[in-house]
């Protein structure tokens, strides 16, 4: 029977003995289980659905702990490392091969975090064990912010459900590869801004946004859907041009648009990424029909806010 609760050391033993915790980041939710026992981490892909093709993330308590699932740590990602510490921010690294095939879809590269979560470190350490650690979420829906979300979401699928409180961030984290052998490029915006891996790297990094065959999470066209229709519009719209219609939801940036409900107090880009996938679980559990969304701004973590919701917009070929 699913619990949720604040026990970290029945989370940690729920995980040495190969069973599936909701545990709480300061990104989202993830759906946790040992990294290393392939039996667990193919009840992952069971409770979320996910198909294999789809890249785990690896969570560690320590960068000391790297070397238990890298092969090498290549010179940017010590550079990173040294700057931020713990953070938002995935290393996707050749792997040991200790790691197994169905963690990395079968790629010889694993994504490698240290959460900057004081909490889901002491779990990971308790534990004793890497952690996979995919959003605790069904495969192509709104990732979770809460635990509450988690118990919602995937009911009798979770042996045990962490409570963290909300979610800091609130968006997944930013992920860096160096699996072509030489520059950094981004395969998924997050929570640490292209500005900061600008300044750090001393070059813009590459960034890919999509793939059919994806090296990383997140990298699907249509992802984080609330199940209806979003329509997006551009940052600034004139919002005058639109005559609201009665059953649909409209979500202005930032306040005194209109008089439109906003995303944002402020304007920020980090109060907007903690807000959004809220919006969007609201948005997914009202009687609406569909959701018009002003776009954030193209900087810091609007960029990643605008990916999240281009891809809850996809709607494939029509």
């Amino acid at each position: 029977m699913q619990q949720l609760g604040t026990d970290l050391a029945r989370a940690a033993s729920v995980l040495r003995s190969g069973g599936l915790v909701g545990m709480p980041t300061e990104t989202v939710y993830g759906l946790a289980a040992n990294a290393l026992d392939e039996v667990a981490v193919a009840r992952i892909f069971a409770a979320k659905n996910r198909p294999h093709f789809d890249p785990l993330i690896v969570h560690l308590a320590d960068w000391n702990d790297v070397d238990r699932v890298a092969a090498q740590v290549p010179a940017e990602a010590r550079v990173l490392w040294s700057a931020l510490g713990p953070a938002a921010l995935t290393y996707v690294v050749p792997k040991r091969p200790e790691v197994p095939d169905l963690v990395t879809a079968g790629l010889d590269h694993v994504a490698v975090r240290i959460p900057q979560l004081d909490l889901a470190r002491q779990l990971i350490a308790s534990a004793g064990v890497p952690v996979a650690a995919p959003s605790a979420n069904p495969f192509g829906f709104v990732s979770p912010t809460t635990a509450q979300h988690v118990a919602d979401q995937l009911a009798g699928k979770v042996d045990y459900i962490l409570d963290g409180g909300p979610c800091a961030v609130g968006l997944e984290s930013t992920i860096v590869s160096w699996a072509d052998g030489g520059a950094a490029v981004v395969l998924r915006l997050g929570g640490v801004p292209l500005e900061r891996l600008r300044e750090l790297l001393g070059y813009e990094p590459e960034v890919r946004r999509s793939s059919s065959r994806p090296v990383a999470p997140g990298m699907l066209d249509a992802h984080y859907a609330p199940g209806k229709p979003v329509r997006l519009v551009p940052h600034g719209f004139d919002w005058s041009s639109v005559e609201p219609e009665a059953g649909n939801q409209y979500l202005a940036w930032q306040p005194g648009t209109h008089g439109l409900a906003s995303l944002t107090t402020n304007g920020s880009g980090s109060e907007g990424a903690q807000r959004l996938f809220a919006a969007l679980r609201d948005f997914a559990a009202s009687s609406d029909r569909e959701l018009w969304m002003e776009l954030a701004p193209e900087e810091g973590l609007g960029r990643a806010v605008n990916d999240r919701l281009r891809r809850a917009a996809h709607r494939g070929e029509d």
